[in-house]
């Protein structure tokens, strides 16, 4: 047994040495040390030797096999360069000729609008605050005017990560964050990343929006106005009209949607705005009294307003963009037109 394992070590250095190929090393080595090797087999048969033959075959055995593997590396390594060379040598290189340009990265669509809405407001005297994206439930919903079993909460689609924690819905728990720790005056914007459990041409399970709201003594609907028009001749031109129709969010009242003259048609009618000349582009209203009593601010003595946009929504309107899925399949042809 002994002579039969120095005779397979023998053959095995002498194959090992004569491969020219990776492909035949390989299969050199699956020959001797793959599960059903000649090597591999031996070591299983060791169970099968007298008790006092088994240190010496063992012993040799082991020998041969790290031997074996030993070679193998060695004649990988130098196969591999030799490799190499034969390539190197086949393949011919112009020094003289230009180098490839490698084309600059930028920013995606959206986190441009992003930061486009952000300065706005900065310009106009408002904060910047954010948030913890995966929020308590009394913060995304209870301390805004929606308790529990109330029927606002099927409106959100929500993630949750248990009976207390949810994926936020909205950057409004922000506001209420802010107004427990800071009196006013405030004028704040949170912007962030939202999830709600929808997905379509027009919706995506992750987006952003920006909550914004202002807060002070005989804060009134007509700066509301007046700031949310200065946003939509920034965004989308100074011949931009807004107007604001009655609607209804728990954290706001009077709450309205703002919608904006259609920014393809310039309000004549067409596709988009399905021949009304106008398009929805955010939520806003005057803050509910009940959300500054959640926050412990003197009841009657402030008044305040917010307002709510999704940044893909402002970017597909701004661009005519059909289809919110686009902005998460980095398809380059989209992306390079911005």
């Amino acid at each position: 047994m002994i002579e039969e394992l120095r005779s397979i070590a023998s053959l095995a250095e002498e194959e090992i040495q004569s491969t020219e190929t990776l492909n035949a090393l390989t299969s050199v080595k699956a020959k001797y040390l793959g599960k059903k090797g000649l090597i591999t087999e031996r070591i299983r048969s060791l169970r099968s030797l007298p008790p006092e033959k088994r240190p010496e075959y063992g012993r040799l055995l082991n020998q041969i096999k790290n031997r074996i593997e030993e070679l193998l590396k060695e004649r990988e390594g130098y196969l591999k360069e030799a490799d190499l060379d034969r390539r190197l040598k086949a393949e011919s290189f112009d020094v003289t000729l230009p180098g490839f340009c490698i084309p600059f990265g930028h920013l995606h669509p959206a986190t441009r609008m992003l930061n486009e809405i952000i300065d706005i407001f900065v310009s106009l005297g408002f904060s910047v605050m954010e948030g913890p994206e995966v929020e308590l439930d009394y913060y995304n919903f209870e301390a805004l005017n929606i308790p529990k079993d109330h029927p606002a909460r099927d409106m959100q689609d929500t993630f949750y990560i248990s009976d207390d924690v949810v994926l936020r819905t909205h950057t409004s728990p922000v506001q209420v964050r802010v107004m427990e720790k800071h009196t006013p005056p405030l004028s704040v914007v949170a912007p962030g990343k939202v999830y709600r459990c929808d997905a379509d041409i027009s919706h995506i399970p992750m987006f952003h929006q920006i909550e914004g709201f202002m807060v002070d003594e005989h804060i009134t609907m007509g700066d509301l106005r007046g700031v949310l028009e200065v946003f939509a001749h920034e965004v989308f031109g100074p011949q931009t009209a807004i107007r604001f129709r009655p609607s209804y969010f728990p954290f706001t009242e009077p709450s309205a949607e703002v919608d904006i003259s259609c920014v393809l048609c310039n309000g004549s009618g067409c596709r988009v705005c399905k021949n009304s000349g106008w398009v929805e582009v955010l939520g806003a209203g005057m803050i509910n009294p009940r959300v500054f009593e959640m926050a412990g601010y003197e009841p009657g003595r402030y008044t305040g307003f917010a307002f709510g946009m999704g940044v893909e929504r402002i970017t597909m309107l701004k661009y005519g963009i059909s289809d919110i899925r686009l902005f998460l399949e980095n398809d380059k042809r989209f992306l390079e037109q911005f």
